[in-house]
């Protein structure tokens, strides 16, 4: 297959017939000179590129199992400086067929994950009739260190956000190649689960990225809530403290440093390098520029799996613990939290923590659609996924952050559990409205449960589940004190899940 840098070969899946291309250059190594600074072009290459095997992964810690995340959920590659690469699975190699493409970005909190985990893999969504593209780029400091003498080099005076060029480098080399693999330029989906939420949400944002996607699916998710980003000045100065913890005094000895020195220290989560309001790609903060109207107006989806937050919060065991818990998170609220979800007993306290949480989660989620309805033309459609990956031996899970992925990415043989009738259902409605959304903008089709846009007027969400159809945020009363608490002060507490 024909790129601009060089032909590629792909390998054919024997009972799908879906065409992979793996471990194609979209940026040249950034390594030396090249290490923190803006990804440019791969260099040509003579002859077939063999596309058989992954690029290496982005420089990071990697893990066999920790769980609720199994080794098909974690880089289980090699890792190295030299790791932008991307790979396409495609059901028709042919300039002619103009298929919707979907370009997957990977979570993992900016500091772990790739292209090639075996849940992401593309063949079996591509057999649906899309392009499947998955990627790497930059993680931790590597993707995200901003300091004084990056910025001074910096045509644009930011530092930062590399990890955020990468994903845009991509989406260029697909904006450029994509047709050859069977892809249609002018319909690009981007999607992102957790860190690649925040990623689509952030590309939704940047100027740098208009024009590159028509569409965009943030999974756990685009909410009222979002992770704060430092401006480019404190972003800085985490960078400088970075450095000298590093014994390096300016940029030449900081890119002098071996890659595996600059790699995130597991016992101290006091520097954890994310996305900056670098004033280029990221010029002001999602929010303010989505409010603006000057973000790029295209059709979302977003959703939230039913325990996305139970993984990221401490759960208060005994009584003091909730109250505790509601006064750190509600402020002025706490009183009325405690009314409306009353709990004594480990029990009641487990089951509430939940239930206030899932409504929470619902109705952030609708606050940010709704909103986004007042200056954006593009429709929003939200969902709320709570099927729990049958899994006998840990059902305390239940419906964990990211294993909604099997069923949209159809991969559920990746993993070995009891999967139900159910199940196949629901990686069938799933993939369905991913192609739908990816081919028109509109998750609907025939044979599918009508899923409505969201609307100011209708507080409601698409449950995705056994049941699938549209479902309310949360009772009355509960829903009353949620868009109250959300429109006040006190919110600023929130938890993101």
């Amino acid at each position: 297959m024909k790129t601009a840098s060089g032909v590629v070969s792909g390998v054919e899946a024997p009972q799908s017939h879906i065409l992979s291309f793996k471990g194609i250059p979209f940026a040249a190594p950034p390594v030396g000179n090249l290490r923190w600074r803006p990804p440019v072009p791969p260099a040509s290459w003579k002859g077939v590129r063999k596309g058989d095997q992954f690029g290496a992964s982005c420089m990071q810690h990697t893990r066999k199992e920790v769980l609720p995340w199994t080794q098909e959920y974690l880089v289980q590659n090699q890792v190295s400086e030299d790791c932008l690469y991307l790979n396409v699975w495609t059901p028709q190699a042919s300039a002619k067929a103009g298929l919707p493409v979907v370009v997957y970005i990977h979570g993992g909190g900016m500091v772990e994950g790739s292209g090639g985990i075996a849940v992401y893999d593309g063949e079996n969504l591509a057999s649906t009739g899309l392009v499947i593209v998955t990627i790497n780029y930059r993680l931790a400091a590597f993707g995200f260190l901003a300091y004084p003498g990056l910025t001074a080099e910096s045509r644009h005076h930011s530092s930062g956000n590399y990890g955020l060029m990468d994903q845009i480098a991509a989406l260029r080399w697909v904006r450029q190649n994509i047709r050859n693999f069977g892809g249609d330029p002018d319909r690009v989906t981007i999607w992102g689960q957790s860190a690649g939420a925040f990623s689509v949400g952030a590309l939704i944002a940047s100027p740098e990225a208009k024009g590159l996607f028509q569409r965009g699916m943030a999974d756990s998710g685009l909410g009222n809530v979002v992770f704060p980003m430092p401006d480019l000045a404190a972003a800085e100065q985490a960078g400088v403290r970075f450095a000298e913890a590093h014994h390096a005094r300016n940029v030449q000895e900081l890119r002098a440093l071996p890659a595996a020195d600059l790699l995130p220290d597991q016992q101290d989560r006091s520097l954890h390098f994310a996305p900056d309001l670098d004033g280029w790609i990221l010029p002001a903060s999602m929010q303010a520029l989505s409010a603006r109207g000057t973000d790029s107006d295209v059709p979302v989806i977003t959703g939230y799996q039913a325990d996305d937050g139970a993984l990221f919060a401490p759960q208060p065991h005994s009584a003091a613990e909730y109250d505790r818990m509601a006064h750190r998170y509600y402020g002025s609220f706490a009183s009325e939290f405690e009314r409306l979800y009353p709990a004594s007993t480990s029990d009641e306290i487990a089951q509430m923590s939940k239930k206030s949480m899932r409504d929470r989660d619902r109705v952030s989620m609708f606050l940010w659609a709704s909103g986004r309805g007042k200056n954006h033309k593009s429709p929003v459609y939200t969902y709320y996924f709570d099927r729990a990956i049958p899994w006998p031996q840990h059902p305390q899970y239940g419906a964990f952050h990211s294993g909604e992925l099997p069923y949209f990415f159809r991969n559920l043989g990746v993993l070995d559990r009891p999967w139900e009738d159910a199940d196949h259902r629901i990686a069938q409605t799933t993939s369905a409205y991913l192609k739908n959304f990816a081919a028109t903008g509109n998750p609907n089709g025939p044979g599918l449960p009508k899923w409505p846009q969201v609307s100011a007027g209708s507080p409601a969400t698409m449950e995705i589940g056994v049941q699938t159809g549209t479902m309310p945020l949360a009772e009355k009363v509960r829903l009353d004190f949620w868009l109250r608490y959300f429109r006040s002060p006190d919110s600023r507490n929130a938890p993101v899940f």
